[in-house]
């Protein structure tokens, strides 16, 4: 699939609820308002689009820039996905922000997750043997334990 990566201009309203439902996360779908600020608040957002213009993905998320970047959002539409567009939108963000000490990104623990964000050099924090790390996290929504 042949795409484009953009750092901008950002997605209007109804391309980004369309892409995050196509994906099925409505947490994000139910407020739109609130997905729009998330989104124009980000540090940075890269888009992909299709020869047509039409959006395929996006990547988002905050970074100081010097220890710290932050994958908040990566999500391509389900027939974007498995042909190189996610691949292309952190290869991008990863290659801007290389001098960047840490990057730092939550998932889910789907197979398919896994193994994409290990193609692209990340290491799950349950696996750090040599230098252990722990993963922290707080989701005010919903009781976690």
């Amino acid at each position: 699939m042949t795409s484009t990566v953009l750092s901008g201009p950002l997605p209007d309203l109804p391309e980004l609820l369309a892409l995050y439902a196509s994906v099925g996360w409505t947490s994000y779908t139910r407020d739109p308002e609130a997905l729009a600020r998330a989104v124009r608040q980000s540090g940075f957002v890269w888009t992909a689009r299709d020869k047509a213009s039409e959006l395929l993905g996006l990547v988002r998320g905050v970074t100081d820039d010097v220890s710290i970047l932050y994958v908040q959002d990566i999500l391509v539409r389900p027939d974007g996905q498995r042909r190189g567009v996610g691949r292309a939108l952190l290869e991008a963000v990863l290659e801007r922000y290389a001098h960047v000490m840490q990057v730092v990104l939550l998932t889910d623990d789907g197979p398919g997750q896994l193994a994409f964000y290990r193609s692209l050099g990340f290491h799950n924090t349950r696996e750090l043997v040599t230098t252990p790390t722990n993963a922290f996290y707080q989701d005010r929504r919903f009781k976690l334990s």
